[in-house]
């Protein structure tokens, strides 16, 4: 049993996959097309919450350097992304990648990690658009009540909306899901282009010194050891806030701003020119995002000293401080569209990723059929969708909502090991896209991956563990008898 979970899918048998009649997706999608969807769920809560959170209490004016080091830590494994999504052109993003390099098992436990980032993910963010909306209706006097909208409401009806119609969306075609998200991300943009150029008429000098403060030592703990990052508790070191510490501690917070670049190769078989667009897309957007995230950062700080930043608002409260109250409420706004599109991509990824786990029949292969009209893979679309809801209606989210982070992480940690293998063991591949240095970049890609997971929680890890628990329990109940590899109609590669 132990070497047939090991089965490797060849990279040839997932491209042929792809020619499937029943399973054919439409390549409707260009580099501009993926590019739009990376900033469109890059571009979320991060820039409009996370700068305040941490310029207060871990790295102040400096939250700029902050951003900059969490994004080359995304760099590097956007460089991973870029050369597996070329060469392995194939829905599933970092499942499809393990199958093809670690093998059955591996790409099951990445599949339902997945999971964990993308439909817990946009259901953590449809709960976070209800609560901007209702504050929205607040500011006219039509507020809805805190029982069926916003984060504590009991069963939340905006945010089940929200997720549905994103839903529709996603069902009636790729083309128009990128469309939507076009017209989203424009807004967006227009949003951050207006904090940039209006804040700066009203940055003080005197906000950026001491640029980088002087460091502090650690505040005592409040919640116990399952609060306490498991660094700190295998190691016994605490780092303190502030100073060049804090930045770096910083970047482990601002780094989560960044997620979603790798849902750009979930795409791929619906990309028409995937060898060229795919890394375009996927470097682009993450450029583009760290550019704005800096410039951002810079102009809150400056318009506000970060010690009287709001934690929750930052940017719309510097501009409220400032007298700006008209901006205020655009920017609010502006959240709100940025929500919608990271509330529709999470979706989009989700669905692909079990499109193809259905395909390969670790799901039960009936998910896996294309609408003959839309050319979407409708069913998973809908259950995805219908999954995303519910949780988004009764489950409090605000404790789970770290598991995002984790499991994210260890899928980036997976892809940086898995393309350095993949060049060992497969050399005669075709890749449009190369990691340069390939000996070291994806090391130090996983390694500093396993850095921000080692700052997690302790509880993160705990219940990361239940959940991977479950899904091994699961492989082995259905999975490991009904794949396309155990039935025969895929003969494992090598």
């Amino acid at each position: 049993m132990a070497a047939n979970t090991r089965r490797v899918k060849s990279v040839e048998d997932s491209i042929r996959d792809t020619d499937e009649p029943e399973h054919r997706l439409k390549k409707n999608l260009s580099g501009l097309d993926l590019t739009v969807f990376g900033v469109g769920v890059i571009i979320g809560t991060g820039i409009f919450v996370l700068t305040g959170v941490v310029a207060r209490n871990q790295a102040g004016p400096a939250v700029a350097l902050s951003f900059v080091v969490a994004g080359v830590v995304c760099g590097l494994a956007a460089l991973c992304y870029a050369e597996f999504a070329s060469t392995v052109p194939v829905a599933g993003s970092a499942y499809t990648f393990s199958y093809a390099t670690f093998g059955e098992f591996v790409a099951w436990i990445i599949g339902w990690d997945l999971v964990l980032e993308l439909a817990l993910g946009a259901a953590t963010v449809s709960v976070g658009w209800s609560g901007y909306l209702n504050q929205l209706l607040d500011d006219v006097g039509l507020a809805l009540p805190t029982s069926i909208a916003g984060e504590t409401a009991r069963f939340n009806i905006p945010a089940v909306l929200i997720a549905l119609a994103m839903t529709a969306v996603l069902v009636l075609g790729i083309k128009l899901s990128s469309r939507v998200t076009a017209v989203i991300v424009a807004i967006k943009l227009a949003v951050v282009a207006l904090v940039i150029v209006v804040g700066l008429f009203y940055v003080a000098a005197e906000n950026y010194s001491p640029f980088v403060p002087p460091a502090e030592p650690p505040a005592e703990g409040e919640g116990g050891w399952l609060d306490t990052p498991l660094i700190s508790l295998l190691t016994g070191f605490s780092p303190g806030t502030f100073g060049w510490g804090g930045v770096l501690a910083g970047a482990a917070v601002v780094f989560f701003a960044f997620i979603g670049f790798d849902i750009v190769a979930t795409a791929a078989e619906e990309t028409r020119n995937p060898a060229r667009d795919l890394p375009r897309g996927i470097i682009g957007s993450l450029v583009i995002c760290t550019g704005l995230y800096v410039a951002v950062s810079l102009v809150v700080v400056g318009m506000q000293p970060y010690t009287e930043l709001s934690e929750s608002a930052p940017l719309a409260g510097a501009f409220a401080a400032n007298g700006l109250t008209f901006f205020s409420t655009v920017i609010s706004l502006g959240a709100l569209a940025g929500l919608t599109s990271v509330v529709m991509i999470l979706m989009l990824g989700q669905s692909r990723v079990l499109f193809a786990m259905s395909r390969d029949h670790l799901l039960p292969p009936a998910l896996a059929k294309v609408h003959p009209r839309y050319g979407t893979p409708y069913r998973i679309t809908i259950g995805t969708g219908v999954f995303v809801a519910f949780l988004a209606a009764v489950v409090p989210l605000e404790e789970l909502a770290v598991l995002v982070n984790i499991g994210t992480l260890f899928a980036f940690f997976l892809v940086s090991i898995g393309v350095w293998w993949l060049r060992r063991t497969r050399p005669d591949l075709q890749r449009s896209f190369r990691v340069p240095f390939i000996n070291v970049l994806p090391w130090v890609s996983a390694a500093a991956c396993l850095w921000l997971m080692a700052n997690l929680p302790t509880e993160a890890w705990l219940r990361f563990g239940l959940w991977m628990a479950l899904g091994v329990g699961l492989y082995f109940v259905y999975s490991h008898r009904h794949s396309r590899m155990a039935t025969g109609e895929r003969r494992p590669a090598g």
